[in-house]
């Protein structure tokens, strides 16, 4: 009988460990949390600039990308750009973006979440809020495959 459960269990690890995703070493997590900020950072500038297809440099061009915020999900990169463009129109309407508080969880070598706070200030008003990022690599790319956008106002 023990033999039988001492190789039903042999069995059970042998699956798991064949199902189980590649983990990536200390170094390489830091690297791939080190190229995802960089890419935040890279959003960030391009928006100061009035540049929201450089924005959107970070998105998925997908149809499937989703995009979530104010109770509404947007589906599509093109419907993402359309939204953003409507709500924030012109460099003077994109104001100011500030992000910080990152927090990057890499849950595979292709798949990450970021969490993380936001600003825009223009025209004497500040908007903020929070944002939680699902994040895969894509050819040698971390691309935003989903957002959802919360505002705190």
């Amino acid at each position: 009988m023990f033999r039988y459960l001492a190789a039903g269990a042999a069995c059970f690890v042998l699956a798991a460990c064949a199902t189980a995703p590649a983990s990536l070493s200390a170094g390489q997590r830091t690297a791939e949390e080190a190229t995802i900020a960089a890419l935040l950072e890279a959003q960030d500038a391009a928006w100061n600039e009035g540049d929201i297809e450089g924005f959107m440099n970070g998105y998925w061009p997908s149809p499937e990308l989703r995009f979530a915020s104010g109770g509404d999900v947007v589906r599509g990169f093109d419907e993402t750009l359309a939204r953003y463009k409507v709500r924030y129109p012109g460099k003077d309407g994109m104001g100011l973006l500030e992000t910080d508080g990152y927090e990057i969880d890499i849950l595979s070598p292709d798949a990450a979440i970021a969490h993380g706070n936001w600003r825009v200030t223009r025209d004497g008003e500040t908007l903020s809020g929070l944002y939680t990022l699902v994040l895969r690599k894509m050819d040698g790319n971390w691309l935003i495959v989903s957002d959802t956008t919360t505002s705190a106002d």
